[in-house]
């Protein structure tokens, strides 16, 4: 079996079909999403394939060390991860095949109107084993 994490972007991907913004939603709507993000979960820990997955929330700073007896350095000039995930999905599955077909399933979740979405998901195999250096 191989993990995959699933990206759900908020921006920086290319465009959903249904893409009105989630602040935007009725209550109604936003429960009905994550009903069916608690459905597809439930269903892949049934088969074993479901790890962890979690909703985002908007807010987040970049830290960076700057130095010994400085401040860290914070939201630096560039896109911020708040600005542009959502949320993810770990999954485990036994192939790139069945990752890239889960993450097609979760691409439906429904949206404005009760339509499914369709949005782009990044899907990232995880690094099996550390890489090899060559000289």
């Amino acid at each position: 079996m191989a993990k995959y994490l699933l990206l759900k972007h908020y921006r920086g991907a290319p465009a959903p079909v249904n893409d009105v913004p989630m602040d935007q939603w009725t209550p109604e709507e936003i429960s009905v999403h994550v009903q069916y993000m608690n459905d597809f979960a439930a269903r892949l820990e049934k088969s074993g394939e479901f790890v962890d997955g979690q909703a985002l929330a908007p807010e987040g700073t970049w830290v960076r060390y700057d130095g010994e007896g400085r401040p860290p350095v914070t939201d630096g000039p560039f896109a911020e991860t708040k600005d542009l995930i959502a949320g993810w999905m770990v999954i485990d599955v036994d192939s790139y095949e069945r990752a890239v077909e889960l993450a097609g399933e979760l691409s439906a979740a429904p949206g404005a109107g009760g339509r499914p979405i369709h949005e782009w998901l990044e899907v990232r195999p995880f690094l099996a084993c550390p890489p090899t250096v060559t000289e």
